[in-house]
């Protein structure tokens, strides 16, 4: 009889070891972590100026055509600008002087930033060849006999300033390359011109002082008004070249 009781008792101890061996051991609800998934952060496109050249295409060959016209009509259209004209009240005078600007400079700059230097010069060379063989675009007319005349040698230097430009902008449209385009464009332009000037003034015979007068009415308040204009044109040009980029 005691030996049955014993092995009833052995039975329930083997039950039990067998019922903690096949349930594991939960933790408490408080000691269980959840891991949420990291949540991606929205992604911001942000659009900016890629340097380069623009990609050649139906668009593109319409642009070239519009920025010739663009030179032609800034060769014909008049701005004008009002200076101080110091001490001019003590002798009477205005105390103002008006300037009749043409905006041609910032124009050719302009095309040769927004286009490149290959699409670039192709619209100047457009003009000055539509200039010197087709239509009279220049201020005084045209033709061939235009390379004679004083001031053809800014026409002629709108070709080497409008690839200095794009050269310069290629690396981007940050505002320090646009005031170094800026001053080497406008100094590229008003350097030829005089030089080609002083030789077709000795040729004609024309004395120094009409030398001198030449260089202070196109190398004086026109200089200025240049830089500030080709300043506000290639700040422009950088989103314009934005909006090409999202439309082409």
């Amino acid at each position: 009889m005691q030996e049955d009781l014993n092995d009833e008792i052995n039975d329930l101890n083997e039950g039990v070891n067998e019922n903690e061996v096949l349930q594991p051991k939960q933790q408490p609800e408080s000691q269980v972590e959840t891991k949420e998934a990291p949540q991606s952060p929205s992604k911001v496109q942000v659009l900016t100026v890629r340097p380069g050249e623009v990609k050649f295409s139906l668009g593109t060959l319409v642009l070239i055509f519009a920025c010739t016209f663009l030179l032609v009509a800034a060769t014909f259209i008049q701005i004008n600008i009002a200076y101080p004209v110091f001490g001019s009240t003590a002798q009477g005078l205005e105390p103002f002087h008006i300037y009749k600007y043409i905006p041609q400079v910032p124009a050719v700059l302009f095309v040769g930033a927004l286009l490149g230097r290959k699409y670039g010069l192709t619209a100047v060379l457009l003009y000055v060849a539509a200039g010197l063989f087709f239509v009279p675009v220049f201020s005084l007319g045209g033709g061939l006999k235009y390379i004679f005349e004083y001031g053809f040698g800014y026409i002629f230097a709108f070709i080497p300033a409008a690839f200095f430009t794009a050269s310069i902008m290629r690396s981007g449209f940050s505002l320090r390359n646009i005031a170094h385009a800026s001053l080497v464009g406008v100094l590229t332009i008003h350097l030829i011109g005089l030089l080609y000037m002083i030789p077709i003034a000795f040729l004609h015979h024309e004395p120094m002082s009409f030398i001198g007068n030449w260089l202070v009415a196109q190398s004086g308040i026109k200089i200025i008004c240049d830089y500030i204009l080709t300043f506000t044109a290639l700040y422009i040009t950088r989103y314009l070249k934005l909006i090409m980029q999202v439309y082409t």
